[in-house]
């Protein structure tokens, strides 16, 4: 990253100094990490990601620029946004792990349809106690099965997004000895997508039950 125009000092991110507070305008739309400053790494800690947040914006908001010239406004507004919008991604694992797998060269959801072969073995399983959740009743043991499930497949998550860590960390390089960790983990996510839209519909049949 380059030099500050205005003080020269070393610049962490391209939207502003935090040397001398200027705002700056980037040749390009920085990437998430770039944007906050960070590596591109899947294992980011969440206190060190809001501080970065924190201390930029307080760089960058809109309020702070209320007299400046229209232009410094609209700046501030433009950059703020960045922040916030990459600090959405960073700081939710699946979006961060997504993002890397695409950023590095590795298959997007539409590519890679599949999901591991070991979880797909439980996926028939997992689909068949929905459908029965579907047309039970709302009995008291139905509710407890389907209760069941729902802490089955949440802790199902849980191990995906380790597994998800695990390739992606160390950060693979982008070239032909990362596809085989980038493959396994959009798999591994798209398995993850599977488990929230199958827990978002676990949840909305507790609702019509206990409706």
């Amino acid at each position: 990253m380059t030099d500050c125009p205005k003080c020269a000092a070393g610049l962490s991110t391209p939207l502003c100094c935090e040397a001398c507070g200027v705002l700056l305008s980037p040749e390009k739309s920085p990437s998430p990490f770039e944007a906050l400053g960070f590596e591109v790494a899947y294992a980011i800690e969440a206190k060190a990601l809001k501080k970065r947040l924190l201390r930029l914006s307080r760089l960058t908001h809109p309020d702070f620029f209320a007299t400046a010239p229209a232009d410094q406004r609209a700046l501030a507004e433009e950059n703020n946004a960045i922040l916030n919008n990459a600090h959405e991604i960073l700081s939710d694992d699946f979006r961060r792990a997504d993002w890397i797998v695409k950023a590095l060269g590795g298959p997007s959801e539409s590519d890679e349809r599949q999901m591991p072969q070991a979880f797909l073995m439980e996926v028939l399983e997992w689909n068949e106690a929905l459908e029965d959740g579907r047309n039970a009743a709302a009995d008291s043991s139905e509710r407890k099965a389907l209760a069941t499930l729902q802490t089955t497949l949440s802790a199902e998550r849980a191990d995906t997004l380790a597994a998800v860590a695990a390739s992606l960390t160390p950060t693979p390089a982008p070239d032909a000895t990362a596809d085989a960790s980038l493959s396994a983990a959009r798999k591994q996510l798209n398995a993850i997508r599977y488990l929230d839209r199958t827990l978002r519909e676990l949840r909305e049949i507790a609702l019509e039950q206990s409706a």
